[in-house]
């Protein structure tokens, strides 16, 4: 009994720190959404971006990661989620460094976009592997908390470390602290936790529905940076790219309801859980990564915050984060169920961002921020 009971508790220690690795990888990705936001000014200096192309530094990231998120999670089911994450951190860990020593707009723009592709591969598979760890309901709830915190206080971390770096060292030390963190990260990983095969290719891998969405999704992200922002979503290019990425999505739907093994079964659509929890998470999303991006800009623009400043702006934000999903979601999820908590929590969300959409031009942190 006391042999069972050890090997029970050295196996929860293992799936623990599996569980941080994780985490660690995540918050890598999401860390370099936001890092480079604090940090565009001196990259626009040393490497002479005109104001729109600098806008593709960031975008470069998007469009890659946006588009491939879906493709990568689904060939980590058919192949290996394991072996998944760990290429996707090595090809996010080689495109970090091919950022740091980037000395042209053109490297930097190409590192960033496979950068987001590392990123999406790596992602993609980290909340099915979590799950598939810890199937016990409130183990689970807790995993999902820290997890949750790391992907959503990601961003905010991302904007403190790029200005402590920025401030400090340069620029390129945004990108060059990813190589130690992601050779850590692979090597943990490969060892902490177990092989896993996919379900294979037995009916095809839905390589026409594959190349659908990720056109779509592709172009749509591309649409939304780059016509819509320059020229306005009422322009003849904003709606033709816009109509293309429609056309794209409605073919990939038409493909998916004949295919014999579909990339997205459109049946689990039929579940109001699964599709009301995939449009709040699309929103949240949306709305937090839209509140460190303005939030930063307003910062440094309108309060005049330098970089350090700027990223210590957002430290309560990744504080208060920390403390309500590592120590009480689980325990709320539990006595009040997860519809309750995310509607009580959209709702503060909601609020919190309804204030920020009103902080004047001569507005204070303390009181508007």
């Amino acid at each position: 009994m006391r042999e069972e009971g050890s090997s029970e508790q050295v196996g929860g220690q293992k799936r623990r720190v599996a569980l941080y690795v994780l985490c660690v990888g995540m918050l890598m990705i999401v860390l370099d959404a936001t890092v480079v936001n604090v940090a565009l000014p001196a990259i626009q200096d040393d490497l002479g971006f005109t104001q729109s192309g600098l806008a593709w530094v960031v975008n470069a990231y998007l469009i890659a990661f946006g588009g491939l998120l879906l493709l990568a999670g689904r060939l980590g089911d058919l192949i290996s989620r394991r072996g998944m994450f760990l290429v996707g951190l090595a090809v996010f860990t080689v495109a970090s460094l091919l950022c740091g020593v980037a000395q042209s707009q053109e490297l930097l723009v190409a590192a960033r976009f496979v950068q987001g592709a590392g990123g999406a591969m790596t992602s993609a598979v980290i909340l099915g592997m979590i799950v598939t760890m810890f199937p016990e309901p409130r183990e689970q709830a807790k995993a999902i908390g820290i997890f949750a915190f790391v992907a959503s206080a990601g961003g905010a971390v991302g904007l403190l470390v790029g200005g402590v770096l920025t401030q400090s060292i340069s620029w390129h030390w945004i990108f060059f602290v990813n190589l130690p963190i992601g050779i850590a990260t692979a090597v943990l990983a490969w060892r902490l936790i177990d092989p896993d095969k996919g379900i294979g290719f037995g009916d095809g891998a839905d390589v026409p529905g594959a190349v659908l969405i990720t056109g779509s999704l592709m172009l749509g992200v591309y649409t939304i940076v780059n016509p819509a922002a320059e020229y306005g979503w009422g322009s003849g290019r904003t709606l033709t790219m816009g109509a293309l990425s429609l056309v794209l999505l409605a073919a990939f739907v038409a493909r998916e309801a004949t295919a014999r093994n579909p990339l997205v079964p459109l049946r689990i659509f039929r579940s109001r859980n699964v599709t009301g929890a995939n449009l709040v998470q699309v929103l949240s999303v949306a709305g937090m990564f839209g509140m460190f991006f303005l939030g930063a800009l307003y910062l440094q623009r309108i309060l005049a915050y330098d970089a350090l400043q700027t990223g210590l702006a957002f430290l309560p934000v990744t504080i208060l984060m920390g403390t309500l999903s590592v120590h009480y979601t689980d325990r709320l999820v539990m006595r009040f169920g997860a519809r309750k908590l995310v509607l009580g929590g959209l709702a503060l969300f909601m609020a919190g961002l309804a204030l920020f959409a009103r902080a004047p031009v001569d507005g204070d942190y303390v009181v508007h921020i």
